[in-house]
């Protein structure tokens, strides 16, 4: 499985790639620092899963969800964000998004998030 993930500070990219490495047939495909430079990898490679902060730089990651899911609707995108908001996690729903992680949870909830979108199930917490 092919994996694009986006944040704008690259230690976060590091940990993720890094936690996704230990998941079985996983492999980080690309990498992108803000929202428009994602939708222009999954344009060019159409990874697997999409991984997406939401707070960053030139688009943010709820737009780029939206211009990545109207190019390639069947492409599973995870949230991935410091921001632990109900109100934002169901903007993300609405959008097409099937995962929400915050990045404080993301030590218990990243692989099982990622696992659940492979097996094309959703994954939101339920609490906030």
């Amino acid at each position: 499985m092919r994996i694009l993930v986006a944040d704008d500070q690259p230690g976060i990219r590091k940990r993720v790639c890094l936690t996704l490495a230990s998941l079985v047939d996983l492999d980080v495909c690309d990498e992108a620092a803000n929202g428009l430079e994602a939708v222009e990898k999954v344009k060019e490679s159409v990874p697997d899963l999409v991984i997406l902060d939401v707070t960053m730089p030139l688009m943010n990651g709820l737009d780029a969800a939206r211009r990545i899911h109207a190019f390639t609707p069947t492409t599973p995108i995870l949230i991935l964000t410091m921001h632990k908001s109900r109100q934002l996690m169901e903007e993300a729903q609405k959008i097409g998004v099937q995962g929400y992680v915050v990045k404080g949870e993301a030590g218990q909830n990243l692989a099982s998030a990622v696992t659940a979108l492979m097996q094309h199930q959703t994954f939101f917490p339920t609490e906030f």
